[in-house]
C-alpha cells in the first residue's frame, strides 16, 4: 500500500499497522554493533543478569527505528519529502529478545507549507509488546507532499 498524501490524513485517526516484528538476540547485537553501542545491558549476558531486568535489554533506539518501519507503509511510503523530527521519545518498558512489537500511529496535526505546494503533518506512535504493554512512544513530524493534481 502507498503511504498518504498530505491531504488523506485527517487529524485524530488512528492507524493501526497490520505488520509485527519479533525481535531477536541477532538484530539487537548488529544493531548495536553498527552503532558501535557497547552497553553491556544489551550485549552481556552475565552483566544484565545482575540487574533490575535479570536479562539483555532491546537497544531503544532499535526499537524506535524499527517502530518508524512497521508504520512507513500506511503513513509514508513514496510520498514523503523528509523526516523533520522524532520528539517526546518515551521507553517506559522494556523490550526482550524474542519479543514481537507493534504500533499505531495517530495523526495530531496537519497544516500546509507557506508555498502551499506541501504539508507538515505530526504524528503520534505508540508501540506495544505481544502482551499490550506499552514500551516506546513518539512524535514524528514529516514533510509530506500533496496530491499532484492538488499543487498550486
Amino acid at each position: 500500500m502507498a503511504g498518504n498524501y498530505y491531504e488523506e490524513f485527517t487529524v485524530g485517526e488512528t492507524i493501526t499497522h497490520p505488520r509485527s516484528r519479533t525481535v531477536s538476540e541477532s538484530d539487537n547485537q548488529r544493531f548495536c554493533d553498527m552503532t558501535m553501542n557497547q552497553q553491556p545491558l544489551h550485549l552481556d549476558a552475565e552483566f544484565a543478569a545482575d540487574t533490575d531486568f535479570g536479562e539483555r535489554v532491546v537497544n531503544g533506539l532499535y526499537t524506535l527505528s524499527l517502530a518508524v518501519g512497521l508504520t512507513i507503509p500506511e503513513t509514508t511510503d513514496g510520498t514523503i519529502v523528509a523526516n523533520l523530527g522524532y520528539d517526546e521519545v518515551e521507553h517506559p518498558a522494556p523490550v526482550f529478545h524474542g519479543d514481537t512489537i507493534r504500533a499505531e500511529t495517530t495523526v495530531t496535526d496537519k497544516r500546509e507549507t507557506s508555498d502551499g505546494d506541501r504539508g507538515v503533518v505530526t504524528m503520534s506512535v505508540d508501540v506495544f509488546t505481544q502482551d499490550d504493554t506499552l514500551v516506546c512512544s513518539f512524535e514524528r513530524t514529516v514533510l509530506a507532499e500533496k496530491r499532484p493534481d492538488q499543487r498550486p
